[in-house]
């Protein structure tokens, strides 16, 4: 698919390069032009000079024919109106935003546009390697009723089925990472030395599943 991109930073042109990896056409935007040499000399895409939320520039880019667009200047002002521009006046659906002011960022999530609140999202990662297990979710839906935890299980669960786990902690396994590889589960499927899992709970059931973990399965 075409990507149009807003900022040609540290995160717009890792993301451009990322997305032609992917065998996807790219048009990055920038008022500086200078700031395009960030896409080295290997980018074959369209480099646009100018403002992401005017008209002109963005149909310059490519945005007719876009399917997606990403608004990743260091400016929260000028990512929230070019991403809705991009969304209302030319219907691309796919639209993200980085925001730093989480705030502002849930307001925008609420109203369709994804957003990425820069600032709040570095502190949780921060956070999730400081705290103990249970403490702070990988991620939490909208409503704050849906967390994804990332857990690393106990030798007591190894060799116990997956779906053993799940009846007895209330929880849905999403993935699991395993020697490098991410697995999905099945009904057959069973926990080995190392495994990482993904696990989906509702926020009230946490600390039933952290406790069920911890104590290990119980009999059938």
């Amino acid at each position: 698919m075409h990507v149009v991109i807003m900022g040609c930073g540290r995160v717009g042109s890792t993301l451009a390069r990322s997305l032609e990896d992917r065998n996807h056409t790219v048009s990055v935007i920038d008022q500086n032009s200078d700031a395009f040499r960030r896409l080295g000399p290997g980018f074959n895409g369209d480099k646009v000079a100018g403002m992401g939320f005017d008209r002109e520039v963005l149909l310059k880019a490519g945005i007719k024919r876009a399917e997606a667009f990403a608004a990743v200047s260091s400016g929260d002002n000028s990512n929230i109106i070019s991403a809705r521009v991009a969304r209302e006046e030319f219907g691309i659906q796919q639209v993200v935003a980085r925001i730093y002011d989480p705030g502002r960022a849930e307001v925008y999530q609420r109203l369709g546009i994804s957003t990425v609140a820069t600032v709040k999202w570095t502190a949780d990662q921060v956070l999730r390697r400081l705290l103990p297990a249970g403490t702070e979710p990988d991620f939490r839906d909208m409503s704050g009723n849906i967390r994804i935890d990332q857990v690393i299980m106990p030798e007591s669960w190894v060799g116990e089925r997956t779906i053993k786990f799940q009846r007895q902690s209330g929880s849905r396994i999403a993935w699991i990472d395993r020697l490098g590889e991410g697995v999905l589960p099945v009904r057959e499927s069973v926990i080995q030395e190392g495994d990482v899992l993904h696990i989906v709970m509702r926020e009230e059931n946490t600390a039933q599943v952290y406790k069920t973990i911890k104590n290990g399965p119980e009999e059938d």
